[in-house]
């Protein structure tokens, strides 16, 4: 059975993480995107080691992740052939996605207002650093900078280290998930009244309303939030503590039970009814430190197995995926490669009741479909042999 997006056709410019991420989410929702990669500029993540084969050719285990379940083109826009080409798979997609820097589409002839002239139905959805107005619309950007822009990494952090290095691409990944929830709710609109839009969606903004309850009581206060003031970075017991093999465990637990729950599994009972923010959270982080620093992780698993004081052991991503809940719930993916390998890529992170969905086939070399995508929208293959001996393919 198809997932709930089959007959949407979403055809995408974008590079990098944010927008592939972005279509990847309705990749796997069913709808059938269609990657435009370039001829002449390689996508920095599809050649980041490894190098794996599903069976279609070496690709970056990054691109057979993030193109999962797309179809890939290859197409010259800087020709005024591969510019028409494009304008013709506008001409029938439901919904354009681009990443460059405003303006950037328009010396191409394929912005938003000319695409929509030709197809008035049409969902054009633009992600950049900064969105398509103000100021700094015009300047380059990546995840780092819109973090520091946004407030977010000056009360990430320990006053000692300030802001430390980020394992995760915030705003990235942020911008992306806002990028494919404002695309469809254009979609729905469209669906109802027949009227395509242009869609602005900025990593910035996506940063700064990702500063979350910190943002919303520091505003409301009239204060800018610092490191370790608050209950959730480092202002309370809540936090991570290092176990005696070197592992960490996360102690989440705000309401008072959980608090006596792990103050009393610690053997702190002196700590069970301070609450989560008790008058001296430095000695009391500190007495919590040390008790968990006396058993390994597996041993406060062991001791947590029957408590209920949101404390967990903090895993590393072969851990988690391997953990049996992760199992049940699909999330961890098991790709056969070429050489009888296989490759483990997370699951599908959505569950429908009435149109289950299947994770797509891992992304491949760009350009592996083009013939395929151009035959369908109406290409002549003498076209198709002409566009490609010229290079405007590939």
């Amino acid at each position: 059975m198809p997932g709930p997006l089959a007959g949407l056709t979403v055809l995408d410019f974008s590079r990098l993480l944010p927008g592939p991420f972005a279509t990847r989410l309705l990749a796997d929702l069913g709808a059938d995107v269609i990657r435009v990669a370039s001829t002449r500029h390689p996508d920095l993540l599809d050649v980041l080691p490894p190098v794996v084969d599903a069976g279609r050719g070496p690709v970056s285990a990054v691109s057979a992740w993030l193109q999962r379940g797309k179809r890939s083109i290859a197409l010259a826009l800087a020709d005024p052939r591969g510019r028409e080409v494009a304008r013709r798979l506008a001409a029938r997609a439901d919904v354009v996605i681009e990443q460059f820097k405003p303006g950037t589409m328009a010396r191409f002839g394929l912005d938003a207002t000319r695409l929509l002239a030709a197809n008035p139905r049409l969902v054009y959805a633009s992600l950049s650093a900064f969105g398509q107005t103000g100021p700094d619309a015009a300047r380059p950007g990546h995840d780092l900078g819109a973090l520091a822009l946004s407030g977010l990494l000056s009360y990430t952090g320990t006053r000692a280290s300030g802001p430390p290095p980020l394992g995760l691409q915030i705003a990235d990944l942020a911008s992306a998930s806002n990028l494919a929830l404002a695309v469809l709710a254009a979609v729905i609109h469209r669906d109802r009244t027949g009227q395509g839009q242009h869609v602005d969606v900025a990593m910035l903004d996506a940063a700064l309303d990702w500063n979350g309850l910190t943002g919303a009581a520091a505003l409301g206060a009239g204060l800018d939030p610092g490191r370790e003031e608050h209950l959730l970075n480092g202002g309370s017991l809540y936090g991570c503590y290092a176990t005696a093999d070197g592992r960490w465990l996360a102690f989440a637990g705000l309401e008072p039970h959980f608090v006596r729950a792990f103050a009393m599994a610690a053997g702190c009972p002196e700590l069970a009814d301070g609450g989560v923010a008790p008058a001296d959270v430095p000695g009391a982080r500190a007495r919590l430190a040390a008790a968990v620093a006396a058993r390994t992780l597996a041993e406060w698993e062991e001791v947590l197995a029957e408590v209920e004081a949101c404390a967990e052991p903090v895993l590393t991503l072969h851990e988690a995926l391997d953990r049996p809940q992760a199992r049940a719930r699909g999330m961890r993916l098991e790709r056969p490669l070429a050489d009888g390998a296989t490759l483990v890529q997370v699951g599908v992170p959505f569950h429908f009741s009435a149109t289950p969905v299947v994770a797509g086939a891992p992304g491949g070399p760009v350009g592996a479909h083009t013939r395929e995508v151009l035959r369908e929208s109406g290409f002549a293959a003498a076209e198709i042999d002409e566009l490609g001996q010229a290079g405007v393919l590939a």
